[in-house]
């Protein structure tokens, strides 16, 4: 008996782009690792200040302090006046190299990726810094010629495009695309190291930028084909986790360049005052939001408020909205944001009644006698956003206000919500935001709070910036 298979088209391009794919990674011998980080055996011996440890937290308020828990997947490093530090240094060399990983600066606190041990990206506390350099966060370090005069010591250093760093204290994630330097049979170079695609935090900050030698701290000036994955340990306390090293031992495949027939010259709101913007907005994992307010400032700290539950939904640093997707053509009537984004989650109501903190959070407004009242606009175009809850006036402001200067000489700023309450009835009601709790009793006519926080600072709602 003989059987007849028909495939379609679309099945044997599926089994061909499968072929190919697998047939390029043993011809160009890719191979993936990630350090479980149970241990230190992924490095070299170094000194006492790296060990592997379960979780870590810092302090906003103390320079290079980080608080850790024992354990194991977390790479911490924390070197000190006796012990300096020093850096570590994998045991394999790799050359192109695509490296995924997540990090946590201190406060004020310093260090480095160095693909093969020559070409730096910065790590380094960013956090509300306005001018950006190539020492800032996700920097290309700088060259360096010692010969020239002062001044002009540094160059072909690259910024990042935009500050799109956390806080301190804040998981970020960083993924590189390196190409390796190329040489001829007798030695010679014949191409640069290129950082193809540097992202952080999901930004787009480096894209193909050519490195014509090494970084300043370089283990050697010399360029080779392969080298040592180098983190800097010797600046400031950091953590790491969850990396994810794929390299291509033969060299990186040569990538398919995506052509885009439709081009668009893309919309993009770059508030220089403060500035609102109604639209759809998309968030992962959760229904679009249908009636979110945007709410962009000149310091590029940004947020949108979801009218329909009465909640911040999202707060981002960097660039204000794309709005192309609902401005060109007909539109689609959504926005984007532009900077590096701190979701909360599903959206659901800020003000809920509750018996007390353990009491399930309600889901939705039902019952709630939920009714959105608008915003009204202050003096400097800040929204104050107004609703009826529970039988309760709640007129809900984000705002931000300057605190005493520091040893340090920067000015520090900080924003939190603030809400005033109105209403006669004697009524417990708590307010809630991803790991701030506030309760109340409702006694007078008006009552004005600040939020207050338990367990660690929330660095996505108080927010500390530092110029």
């Amino acid at each position: 008996m003989i059987f007849t298979f028909k495939f379609s088209n679309t099945l044997y391009k599926t089994l061909a782009i499968i072929f190919c794919i697998g047939f390029s990674k043993i011809l160009y011998g890719q191979s993936v690792i990630q350090p479980g980080l149970n241990d230190l055996s992924f490095f070299k011996k170094s000194s006492k200040t790296w060990q592997i440890v379960g979780s870590v937290q810092a302090d906003l308020n103390k320079a290079n302090t980080l608080y850790f828990t024992k354990g194991s997947g977390v790479l911490l490093n924390l070197p000190d006046k006796k012990q300096k530090g020093e850096d570590l240094y994998s045991i394999t060399d790799h050359g192109d190299l695509d490296l995924e990983i997540e990090y946590l600066m201190a406060t004020e606190s310093n260090s480095g990726i160095y693909l093969q041990g020559r070409y730096e990206i910065q790590l380094l506390d960013s956090w509300g810094a306005t001018a950006i350099r190539s020492g800032s966060n996700g920097g290309i370090y700088e060259r360096w010629n010692e010969s020239k005069p002062n001044g002009q010591k540094g160059y072909m250093g690259y910024a990042p495009r935009q500050n799109a760093s956390r806080a301190p204290g804040l998981w970020q994630k960083l993924k590189i695309s390196f190409q390796a330097p190329r040489f001829d049979s007798n030695g010679k170079k014949t191409a640069n190291a290129v950082m193809l695609k540097v992202e952080l935090n999901g930004v787009l900050i480096h894209d193909n930028v050519e490195l014509s030698g090494p970084t300043r701290g370089a283990m050697a000036e010399s360029e080779v084909t392969a080298g040592p994955l180098r983190i800097q340990g010797d600046h400031g306390a950091v953590a790491f986790r969850n990396m994810k090293i794929s390299r291509f031992d033969g060299g990186r495949p040569a990538e398919a360049v995506a052509t885009n027939v439709n081009t668009v010259n893309p919309i993009h709101i770059e508030p220089t005052e403060n500035y609102i913007l109604r639209s759809f907005m998309d968030m992962p994992g959760s229904p679009r939001v249908v009636h979110a307010v945007s709410v962009g400032s000149p310091g590029k700290v940004h947020y949108t408020y979801d009218m329909d539950n009465a909640a911040i939904i999202q707060v981002w640093r960097g660039g204000f909205l794309n709005a192309t997707p609902m401005w060109h053509d007909r539109g689609d009537g959504s926005s984007r944001p532009l900077g590096m984004v701190q979701r909360f989650g599903k959206p659901v109501q800020t003000l809920s009644r509750l018996t007390n903190d353990q009491t399930a959070w309600s889901t939705d407004t039902s019952g709630t006698g939920y009714r959105p009242k608008g915003y009204v606009l202050d003096a400097e175009g800040r929204p104050t956003f107004n609703y009826l809850i529970y039988g309760i006036t709640v007129m809900m402001l984000l705002s931000y206000w300057k605190r005493d200067r520091e040893s340090t000489g920067r000015l520090v700023f900080q924003k939190a919500l603030q809400v005033c309450i109105s209403g006669w009835p004697r009524q417990q009601v708590l307010l809630k935001y991803p790991r701030v709790f506030i309760s109340w009793m409702i006694n007078r006519i008006s009552y004005a709070l600040k939020i207050r926080t338990v367990q660690r600072p929330l660095y996505e709602i108080k927010m500390a910036e530092r110029n």
